[in-house]
């Protein structure tokens, strides 16, 4: 992409999500999102301890990052990063609302682009990133999550799936959703998949979105992955 359509397309999002992050986050709420975000999370053997940095890539108005919080992790210091100016600014009310519940001193909110993050390479201990990639390039938002991210660490990948309600909120949200097939080619460039997991139905959340949990090789089985070797 050119880089002046990439900005001008860097601009609209972040100013359709400025214009709508306070109903946004309210849907989001009424849908159970963070609820369901919470009990899968809470499903797995994370490796997050005081010690840990978590980031949650495109974290809108805070919701997944809340969830993560309620499943019980505290680590060292959690990122929520996310182009919106508004939307942060409604992050950073809800964690404060939710100080005595979530570890509010230790969740920082920064301005920032998926395909272009302020830090350095193997930074992460896990990353989230919950319907952000349909705005942009999958094999660049991916491939810029694993340089941040540890080796041999995950990344819990929640795409907007093909459905009714996927197409009905392509429409409303102006994303593009990517072929579960295209998620699964694109994230074996850069990760190992070991998780592909589906909402129950009476999950509002299952009815729009699935979740890929990821694993970047550890040094040395990089090979293995471009070669296809990998691990089910």
């Amino acid at each position: 992409m050119p880089k002046g359509s990439q900005k001008l397309a860097k601009t609209k999002t972040q100013s359709f999500y400025d214009r709508i992050a306070d109903v946004h986050n309210l849907a989001l709420k009424v849908n159970g999102y963070r609820k369901s975000v919470a009990k899968y999370l809470r499903s797995l053997d994370l490796k997050i301890d005081a010690d840990s940095y978590v980031l949650d890539a495109g974290s809108g108005t805070g919701i997944v990052t809340l969830g993560f919080q309620d499943s019980g992790f505290r680590p060292k210091k959690t990122i929520a990063l996310d182009l919106s100016i508004n939307s942060l600014k409604i992050a950073r009310d809800e964690f404060r609302k939710e100080r005595k519940k979530v570890d509010a001193g230790n969740i920082e909110s920064i301005q920032g682009n998926v395909l272009q993050l302020p830090f350095g390479d193997d930074a992460f201990d896990l990353i989230v990133t919950c319907g952000v990639l349909e705005y942009v390039s999958l094999d660049a938002g991916l491939k810029e999550m694993a340089r941040v991210l540890k080796p041999g660490c995950k990344l819990v990948f929640i795409p907007v799936k093909p459905s009714f309600v996927g197409s009905v909120l392509e429409l409303l949200y102006n994303f593009k959703i990517h072929p579960l097939e295209d998620v699964r080619q694109i994230s074996q460039r850069y990760f190992n998949i070991v998780g592909n997991h589906e909402f129950p139905i009476a999950e509002p959340m299952g009815w729009s979105k699935t979740i890929f949990l990821l694993e970047k090789p550890r040094r040395g089985d990089a090979e293995k992955v471009r070669r296809g070797d990998r691990t089910p």
